[in-house]
């Protein structure tokens, strides 16, 4: 769930540089501090329950109207031009689809997760990256041009890949429809984001629209989504230990393998930091929303703490790498 959050601005998305800056010094700490917001959002559904569950048939919509943002940022060049991404992008998005799929299937069951967690954290593994890995991607000096077009590549083929690694790892347990599942992911996440990209076409709003407006309503809904699910979720703390161990196996993995598979490829240095990111971060929006639409809270419990987790780790991977070599 973040996991949508932070988008790069509007402007040039070849910049590897990142984006130049052009909102008040205290609205880019306000967006920075994301992990903030998501940690409010999560008491506020733990302390008022009631209130924040209510708010659970309002997350698709939710979800899609951040989708739509991530669309606003994108022009119809931009997505042209994904053709030209060349064999480093085509690797990176193989491993968000081969690595985060099974290995979430791995991990669940190893652990002998409970049906509908396991499902959950599948959920997590099968979804496209999260756009707020282009933001650490730019802190980690990373290629921010690279990290937008894995995300957006993988947002786009997310509407088949998503519902069939679903249905191909967790039909053995539960009753799985992919068609239904292809057509919610369709609504939520393909659909927003070609209506955001037709916007643009006839739309230039201003860099600040894309800088200050966009980040900041989209960590404010990531942020009451987390409550929404806690707050449906009060009741099962039992659950929290072995599934918060299973996140940080497999957002762990996810960095891990996304590094080293380009890295033994003998890609530089700059891009395997940045594939990494983008595998190990992914759009747990999606799997929550999937999860309330179709098998209940407790599926959703791991898309909601990797949502928090994820923003930890990305952010102080990137820390750590912007103050070693490039390469």
């Amino acid at each position: 769930m973040d996991d949508c959050a932070n988008q790069p601005n509007g402007k040039s998305r070849s910049a590897n540089d990142g984006p130049v800056s052009s909102i008040p010094s205290w609205l880019r700490l306000v967006q920075d501090g994301f992990l903030v917001w998501v940690v409010l959002g999560a008491a506020w559904g733990w302390f008022l329950p009631e209130l924040s569950a209510s708010g659970k048939s309002w997350i698709p919509e939710a979800l899609a109207a951040v989708m739509l943002g991530m669309g606003l940022t994108l022009t119809h060049r931009d997505v042209l031009a994904l053709r030209h991404g060349g064999r480093t992008l085509l690797l990176g998005v193989a491993l968000q689809y081969v690595v985060m799929p099974l290995g979430a299937w791995a991990i669940a069951t190893a652990l002998g997760l409970p049906k509908l967690l396991a499902l959950g954290v599948i959920l997590v593994g099968a979804c496209p990256g999260g756009t707020a890995s282009n933001v650490v991607a730019y802190l980690a000096r990373g290629d921010v041009a690279l990290s937008v077009g894995m995300t957006t590549v993988s947002t786009l083929l997310s509407p088949l890949l998503t519902p069939l690694w679903i249905w191909l790892l967790a039909s053995a347990w539960l009753a799985i429809d992919p068609l239904t599942l292809f057509w919610t992911v369709t609504k939520i996440v393909l659909l927003p984001v070609v209506v955001g990209v037709l916007l643009r076409r006839v739309w230039q709003p201003s860099p600040w629209f894309f800088e200050g407006l966009l980040p900041l309503v989209s960590m404010v809904i990531i942020a009451w989504i987390v409550g929404v699910i806690v707050g449906l979720n009060h009741g099962q703390r039992h659950v929290a230990g072995i599934v918060v161990l299973a996140v940080i196996v497999h957002n762990a993995l996810g960095l891990t393998l996304g590094y080293w598979g380009p890295r033994l490829r003998k890609v530089s240095l700059r891009h395997c930091r940045t594939v990494a990111l983008e595998v190990g971060m992914q759009n747990s929006g999606l799997a929550v929303a999937l999860a309330v639409a179709h098998f209940g809270p407790v599926a959703a419990v791991p898309g909601a703490i990797f949502s928090i987790w994820h923003n930890v780790t990305g952010p102080l991977l990137a820390s750590i790498w912007r103050r070693t070599r490039r390469g």
